[in-house]
């Protein structure tokens, strides 16, 4: 079969054979649980407990009116500590409700739904917001609100990121393995909410035994195919998988939907289903802890609020000299400056990059050799958007298209100068977007 793929990318080392044949194992936290109100794309959520209250596992300990945003739950039973601002992975001061975790693990009642077939979409929908749910590929964009796209909008697929193309992690493709058979259920719920679309998992064709395991799950089960996917960086960034997919074409500023489709990540679809047919909300996570600099790498399955130095303290410790921790993958993760940080929604690795990996260079002057307009996936000039940040010129980079780039690192990577332009287009489109929102 002919691989799917888009234009442009980059091939960088996969670091995959650290962890891609270790099972996931279950990690129990010890100390004190963390639990920022913001982990996720939209408004923070509000605290709804205060210092000196008993919480259980599931209970929701933040909420919010606003639109776009997902309830936080706790994931653990014990005491409300404090309720105070805490370091986050973002690298911000973050209100958070910190619980000091009693051990027992006494949990609210969980409201399964026998037969979800008879629910209507809206309340399957309103099942998935109540769990919390976001999309669990690192952008943590509600669920619910991407399973209910405007009326006018046609949506005839539904794509399910399982590419991981970010190097390193693997906390979807154990999932993909172990977990088979809640994925498949998961993947009959979005069928039974969007009766006649068709739905596509895409697999790097680097992991053959998820493709081939995936593939014989889904057997008989109709409307639903894997689809697999040329290995290639950014493989799973929603515009390239939809490109891959259908060969349309998101327009910059329009969504997914105006090209017909919505995308989810497979752990999502996994968490639907423990949503809808098990009544559990969003508490826990694989999380892939790797890199040269880590004694022992490991995928562990860990409870939301659980601290970073506790992962890499399970996996044996440092090693030597590390020259990095970065939360997420080497490509669009962001580096720790802080290892108390927890573990939230969105953090699906912990990379610990050793003296040999994670080396620093020092710029030097762009050479004009068009590697970086080759490597972008958006066809922008990451060169130029580069020059017009330095030069403070933002209505130039807002001219040029600056907003659309998605951060992959691609132009950074290939560059032989070391120029930091992945990083000068974060800071161009921050910049654009608070002057836009002071106007």
């Amino acid at each position: 079969m002919e691989l799917l793929t888009f234009k442009r990318g980059i091939h960088p080392p996969h670091g995959k054979h650290f962890t891609e044949n270790k099972e996931v194992e279950v990690y129990m936290p010890k100390g004190d649980l963390v639990f920022p109100m913001s982990q996720h794309i939209g408004a923070p959520c509000e605290p709804i407990v205060k210092k000196g209250d008993r919480v259980l596992v599931g209970q929701k300990i933040g909420q919010t009116t606003s639109f776009v945003c997902s309830p936080i739950h706790s994931s653990v039973s014990g005491t409300v500590k404090n309720v105070v601002a805490m370091p986050h992975s973002n690298g911000t001061n973050v209100l958070s409700v910190i619980i000091e975790n009693d051990g027992l693990y006494e949990s609210v009642d969980n409201q399964p739904v026998k037969d979800y077939t008879k629910l209507t979409k809206a309340e399957l929908v309103e099942i998935i917001k109540e769990c919390g749910i976001v999309g669990l590929g690192g952008a943590c964009f509600p669920t619910h609100i991407k399973l209910t796209p405007p009326e006018d909008k046609k949506i005839d697929y539904i794509i399910i990121n399982a590419a991981e193309c970010e190097p390193y992690l693997t906390c979807d493709y154990r999932l993909m393995l172990e977990s088979t058979d809640e994925i498949v259920e998961g993947l009959k719920i979005l069928s039974s909410m969007f009766k006649g679309v068709k739905i596509v998992v895409g697999i790097e064709n680097n992991k053959p035994q998820a493709i081939k395991t995936l593939k014989d799950a889904l057997k008989g089960v109709n409307g639903v195919e894997v689809a697999p996917l040329k290995t290639k960086y950014p493989q799973g960034a929603e515009k390239q998988l939809i490109y891959a997919v259908t060969k349309r074409e998101v327009e910059t500023g329009k969504l997914p939907a105006d090209a017909g489709c919505i995308v989810q990540n497979i752990g999502t679809v996994y968490a639907i289903k423990r949503a809808v047919v098990d009544g559990e909300v969003l508490t826990e996570r694989i999380v892939t802890v790797t890199g040269e600099g880590i004694n022992n790498p490991k995928n562990l399955k860990v409870k939301f609020g659980t601290s970073v130095m506790e992962l890499i303290e399970e996996c044996g410790g440092i090693k030597g000299e590390a020259e990095k921790v970065i939360s997420g993958g080497p490509m669009m993760g962001t580096t720790l400056f802080d290892l108390s940080v927890p573990v939230i929604k969105g953090t699906s690795g912990i990379l610990i990059l050793g003296k040999n990996e994670g080396k620093s260079y020092s710029e030097s002057n762009c050479i004009r050799c068009g590697r970086c307009l080759d490597a972008c996936p958006m066809y922008l000039n990451p060169t130029k958007l580069n020059s017009q940040v330095i030069r403070g010129d933002y209505e130039g980079f807002e001219e040029n298209n600056g907003l659309s780039c998605i951060e992959c690192g691609c132009c950074s990577f290939v560059c032989p100068a070391r120029r930091k332009l992945t990083q000068t287009c974060r800071q161009g489109k921050r910049t654009v977007m608070n002057n836009k929102r002071k106007k």
